[in-house]
C-alpha cells in the first residue's frame, strides 16, 4: 500500500511538473530582479588595533635595563579591551570623527554602522565601518583610530593603541550575493509549488482510477472500458 501511495504521488507531482517548472522560474526571476535591483550595495572596511605598550613606556628594572612589557601589562590590557571597545562607539569619539571628516551624520546612525569585536583571547581590537560609499567606509575607520587613540591618551594619559591592519578601500560590496539570493528564491519557489500540488489535489474531487470508486463510494468495479483515440491515418493509439 506504501509503494501505491508513493506512486500515486509521484505520478500526481509528475503530472503538474510544468506547473512546479513555472512556479520555480517566476521565483527565480524575482529573486534576480531583487538581488540586482533592490539591494542597496554597502562596503565594508576594516581595521584592527592592538594594546601595547610603546618603548618609553616599558618597564625598567634596577640597572636601567627595559624588561619590555610584563605579565601585568597584558592582564591590564586584555581588561581595558571592552572598556575601549565602548569607548570607540562612544558619542566623544562619534563627534570628533563626523567633524572632522565633515560628513552628514547623526551619532547615533553612525554609530549602528560601527562593530568593534575583540579576537578571543587576544588583545586585538577589530573595527568594522559598513557605509554605501566604499571611500567613505574607509575614511570614517581610519578617523575613528586618530579620535579613539587621542581619546585614550586623555583619559588614562597612556599611549598604547597601535595600529596591526589599516583600512583599505573595500572592492566589493559585503552584503551581496547574487547567487545566494537567487537560490534561496527558487528554494521558496520549491515550497511554494509542492504546497500548490498539495492543496489543488486534496480540493480535486474527480474521479481518476478504480480505487477512487472504491474508497468513496463503497462500489465494487466490474468492468473498465478502455480509451482509444484514432490519428489521421486511421491507426489507433
Amino acid at each position: 500500500m506504501e509503494e501505491l501511495d508513493l506512486k500515486g504521488l509521484f505520478n500526481i507531482f509528475w503530472s503538474k511538473r510544468i506547473y512546479i517548472v513555472l512556479i520555480i522560474a517566476i521565483f527565480a526571476v524575482i529573486g534576480i530582479i531583487y538581488s540586482f535591483a533592490f539591494v542597496t550595495p554597502e562596503y565594508k572596511a576594516e581595521t584592527t588595533l592592538v594594546l601595547a605598550k610603546t618603548d618609553d613606556e616599558q618597564v625598567q628594572d634596577q640597572t636601567g635595563t627595559s624588561t619590555g612589557i610584563t605579565q601585568t601589562d597584558i592582564t591590564l590590557n586584555q581588561k581595558l579591551v571592552s572598556t575601549y571597545s565602548e569607548l570607540i562607539r562612544g558619542k566623544r569619539v562619534l563627534k570628533e570623527v563626523i567633524s572632522n571628516l565633515k560628513i552628514d551624520e547623526t551619532e547615533e546612525s553612525l554609530k549602528k554602522k560601527i562593530t568593534v569585536s575583540q579576537k578571543k583571547d587576544t588583545e586585538i581590537i577589530q573595527i568594522d565601518v559598513v557605509h554605501e560609499d566604499p571611500q567613505q567606509a574607509k575614511a570614517i575607520a581610519g578617523e575613528i583610530v586618530k579620535a579613539f587613540a587621542a581619546e585614550v591618551e586623555r583619559i588614562y594619559s597612556i599611549n598604547n593603541v597601535h595600529i596591526v591592519d589599516e583600512a583599505e578601500v573595500p572592492l566589493e560590496p559585503y552584503n551581496i550575493n547574487h547567487i545566494k539570493d537567487i537560490a534561496i528564491f527558487m528554494a521558496i519557489g520549491v515550497i511554494v509549488s509542492i504546497a500548490y500540488v498539495l492543496i489543488s489535489n486534496m480540493l480535486d474531487t474527480t474521479i481518476k482510477s478504480e480505487e477512487d470508486i472504491e474508497k468513496n463510494l463503497k462500489l465494487t468495479v466490474l468492468a473498465t472500458i478502455p480509451l482509444y483515440s484514432q490519428d489521421d491515418k486511421g491507426g489507433r493509439r
